[in-house]
């Protein structure tokens, strides 16, 4: 066969190149073998291995419940408090392992991108895979509790959590790919990463209601701020978990329409991502 012929045959594909996250799915094998790999190594050599998982999310619900619900007195002005708290920071947790290590998913995997090619898109992938084995049974001890203190399931409530869900994967993926491209060659983006996410849980309704915002802060800024992807995720799963058990609580307005434009900054921060992964994706060979 010619080189003419063979350029028009249907099933001819040039080696090594990229069709971005679309490639994901046509390689659904190595992505299974990517996210075995991720969750089985998690806590490699760890005598207590995934009871990490809980021990960490305990202890950061413990620290957060006793300065701002006991000491600054939270817990007074927030019925049901503590499942308030919980409902954010499982949110922001999900938020900050998927950015985390979709950012270092490339130089993590380093000895892979400098021997074969596979689509690089599949290692962020992978580890958003492996964020969100680490999120469900939390929001299932979540849930348990919450039923116990008399929550029932609503169709709307299943239509915000998915959609909170969605959110929240899309907006971190999309940075990690853009934070991740750029890891390669400036280590400096995983510091700035770092910075991200020490400002991401006092930036949303995790510690406080979005009320205090509203009353403090000009109209524009918190308008601004319920659109933060991260902040609707948030204010979707307290009306998922917390509002049930808590009726009559005070809520945001538009909450709905805020969080389908925070969907939307989420998507063009994904198409943002990916462009700038698919350009520099070329150079981590030599860079790595």
């Amino acid at each position: 066969m010619t080189y003419q012929a063979a350029l028009t045959d249907p099933e001819f594909d040039t080696p090594g190149k990229s069709k971005g996250l679309w490639d994901v799915f046509r390689h659904r094998y190595l992505l299974s073998l990517l996210l075995k790999k991720s969750v089985t190594t998690r806590y490699y050599g760890s005598a207590l291995g995934w009871i990490w998982s809980y021990v960490q999310t305990i202890a950061h619900f413990l620290m957060y419940y006793v300065v701002i619900g006991v000491v600054l007195g939270m817990h007074r002005d927030v019925k049901y408090f503590p499942v308030y708290l919980f409902c954010g920071l499982i949110t922001v947790g999900l938020f900050s392992e998927v950015l985390r290590n979709t950012t270092s998913a490339i130089t993590d995997n380093a000895s892979l991108v400098k021997k074969i090619y596979l689509p690089r898109e599949l290692f962020p992938v992978a580890a958003v895979g492996g964020a969100i084995t680490h999120f469900l049974p939390q929001a299932a001890v979540l849930l348990i509790i919450c039923l116990f203190l008399g929550w029932t399931v609503t169709v709307m409530q299943v239509i915000a959590f998915v959609l909170g869900l969605i959110i929240v994967i899309v907006f971190a993926l999309g940075l990690g790919l853009f934070f991740g491209a750029l890891n390669v060659a400036y280590r400096d983006a995983h510091n700035v990463v770092g910075l991200i996410l020490m400002f991401s849980t006092w930036a949303s309704p995790v510690l406080y209601s979005s009320s205090m915002i509203r009353d403090i802060a000009p109209q524009w800024v918190y308008e601004i701020y319920m659109i933060n992807p991260v902040t609707a995720a948030v204010e979707l799963f307290h009306n998922v978990f917390w509002l049930p058990i808590a009726p009559g609580s005070d809520r945001p307005d538009g909450l709905m329409l805020n969080a389908l434009i925070a969907l939307g900054i989420a998507i063009i921060t994904l198409l943002v991502g990916q462009l700038t992964f698919r350009k520099l994706e070329g150079t981590f060979a030599q860079y790595l």
